[in-house]
């Protein structure tokens, strides 16, 4: 049996905010997905799926508050100064900064800010 990983998939309060924090970052999203219930955008051969709550609700069955750090999504810059100037537009949009660019113990340049939801998301070169 052969299992493949088909998609990363989020859930998001106000689909608009999250879709433009991911257009920011480089995804390819037509604005008219704004307005619907879940998307999906392929970008550099890894499907990112963003949905609303509602379609968790209808998912699952049920929707919880989630808390504390659940996963990862890192976006790869193409340089160290790079992940500085990115993460300087999105805070200056009003993205709030979990942890500000700095060198790595492990050799990469990072940067944390918050997506719309609370996300925890990496900004490495």
């Amino acid at each position: 049996m052969a299992v493949n990983l088909k998609r990363i998939g989020i859930f998001v309060k106000d689909m608009k905010k999250a879709l433009a924090f991911y257009r920011m970052l480089g995804l390819a999203i037509p604005e008219s997905a704004d307005e619907e219930n879940h998307v999906e955008v392929e970008h550099n051969g890894l499907r990112l799926a963003v949905a609303t709550r509602e379609s968790a609700q209808v998912v699952y069955g049920s929707w919880e508050e989630p808390s504390g750090y659940r996963i990862e999504l890192a976006f790869q810059c193409d340089s160290r100064e790079a992940v500085d100037e990115l993460y300087r537009q999105l805070t200056e949009q009003g993205h709030i900064g979990h942890r500000g660019p700095f060198d790595g113990f492990w050799g990469e340049r990072y940067a944390i800010v918050q997506d719309p939801d609370g996300n925890l998301i990496s900004l490495a070169a």
